[in-house]
């Protein structure tokens, strides 16, 4: 199934995000939570991939056991930064072996011992280039892109950046997906900065539920995150008791999805880290609403 249907659909929905081990060793355990976070029966399931390409492997494997036991949809990531013409290629033809029609789409961290090479030398330097090389292969495939609200971190200001995700999705992006936001009334703006640049695909925001205080500095490392003074004061308050954090911060993350839906959002994207328990909360949070 194409996610773009899914997608497109007028009935809300709500996905998941997972990410694969980085090692075999730990290969059964994320197979479960992921299995697990399956059970639910989200409208799909997106899978992560290691920077530069470590865990490829594991991302298929678990892709295609979601999406062959489970029924459930399924969006493998996909990274180009300092690969090969070939080596993309190749991972490209993997994905397809297994079944799966959906890509991410995504430039990967640059590795830290390749932050000073000379990029003008490599095969892939931006996402737009890893969407073109998808659709050279295979039209017919789903590509999401990612996109941020709040500046991409290596972009001079918003206007630019905006112009270089208009380039992106031009080159066959289906749909994008928000890096993690906390604020909507920032997502909002953003999306009528870029209706206005003419970007018109769909754009499922991403949210992530902070469930332990120490998520919070490595989700404003992640992606340079705002996060507005009513959180601040939910770590504050909550932050060094665990069980209570994690409460108030599903509580948090399930009234930023109330707000969207209620804002005409029909997609929403959950950065569930592997935990299944989270996901099911939201998802209980949300039954009435989704129809669950």
């Amino acid at each position: 199934m194409q996610l773009i249907d899914v997608i497109k659909s007028d009935k809300l929905s709500l996905s998941f995000e997972v990410f694969p081990p980085k090692t075999e060793t730990g290969f059964e355990s994320v197979k479960h939570a992921t299995e697990e976070i399956a059970k639910l029966k989200p409208a799909f399931m997106s899978v992560t991939y290691g920077a530069g390409g470590g865990t490829s492997r594991y991302t298929l494997n678990i892709a295609k056991n979601i999406k062959e036991l489970y029924g459930v949809p399924t969006l493998a990531h996909l990274t180009c930064v300092s690969s090969t013409k070939e080596t993309v290629r190749q991972k490209i033809e993997d994905i397809r072996a297994a079944g799966i029609r959906n890509i991410m789409a995504l430039r990967g961290d640059i590795p830290a011992e390749k932050e000073q090479e000379d990029r003008s030398t490599w095969a892939y330097r931006y996402a737009v280039e890893l969407v073109r090389e998808l659709r050279e292969v295979d039209a017919d495939f789903c590509i999401g892109a990612a996109c941020y609200p709040e500046i991409h971190p290596e972009s001079s200001d918003q206007k630019e950046d905006i112009l270089h995700l208009k380039e992106k999705v031009d080159a066959g992006v289906s749909f994008l997906t928000t890096q993690m936001v906390f604020d909507n009334n920032l997502l909002y703006n953003f999306l009528y900065k870029i209706r206005e640049a003419g970007i018109t695909v769909p754009v499922i925001p991403g949210i992530m539920p902070i469930t332990n205080a120490n998520q919070v500095e490595r989700a404003i490392k992640l992606s340079g995150s705002f996060m507005p003074q009513r959180f601040k004061s939910l770590v504050d308050k909550f932050g060094k008791d665990p069980a209570a954090m994690k409460q108030a911060g599903i509580a948090y993350a399930t009234d930023q999805m109330i707000d969207l839906y209620a804002n005409g959002i029909t997609n929403v994207h959950v950065y569930s880290m592997n935990k299944p328990d989270v996901a099911e909360k939201i998802q209980a949070n949300l039954s009435d609403i989704l129809g669950k």
